[in-house]
């Protein structure tokens, strides 16, 4: 394994541990906090703990559908 691809793991490590951590206080800590602290500021609302990873999946979906489309049609191709 060359040093580059564990330097890039580690920070994709870290950065999915970071949004891990920001999510769990935000969605599971954060209702629980009187909302004049200070902490609030922040975070985003509450809506958007539910609306930000629905509209993550959906483009995550249709960039998969899309791809799997477009190998489809490249594999109909090759063999015509």
């Amino acid at each position: 394994m060359d040093l580059a691809d564990k330097a890039v793991g580690l920070l994709l490590s870290v950065i999915s541990l970071s949004v891990f951590t920001y999510y769990t206080f935000w969605v599971i800590i954060l209702p629980f906090v009187d909302t004049d602290h200070f902490v609030h500021k922040y975070f985003l609302p509450q809506e958007y703990a539910i609306l930000i990873p629905v509209f993550a999946l959906a483009a995550l979906l249709c960039f998969l559908c899309m791809f799997v489309g477009y190998v489809m049609l490249k594999s109909k191709k090759k063999k015509a």
